[in-house]
């Protein structure tokens, strides 16, 4: 989750499997989803060919130090 920004996630190629808050979704190819500001989000391949997306941030801060991780399996602080 980020406090000052919102996102756009635009996949370029494969699909993305995205919680986006409740919701959780596929987008697919040329597909995007919004993620306001203060919703928890997740992203995901659940696919076997590479994920390729792009992602625009908005927002009055777009710091790295604005990010709230609820659960990380990867180990980042």
């Amino acid at each position: 989750m980020h406090h000052h920004r919102s996102e756009q996630w635009i996949v370029v190629s494969g699909t993305a499997r995205v919680t986006n808050g409740e919701q959780v979704m596929l987008v697919h190819s040329n597909e995007s989803t919004y993620i306001p500001a203060g919703r928890a989000h997740r992203l995901e391949n659940p696919g076997i060919l590479n994920l390729v997306m792009i992602e625009v941030q908005s927002g009055e801060y777009l710091g790295e130090d604005d990010i709230v991780r609820f659960e990380d399996i990867y180990g980042r602080g």
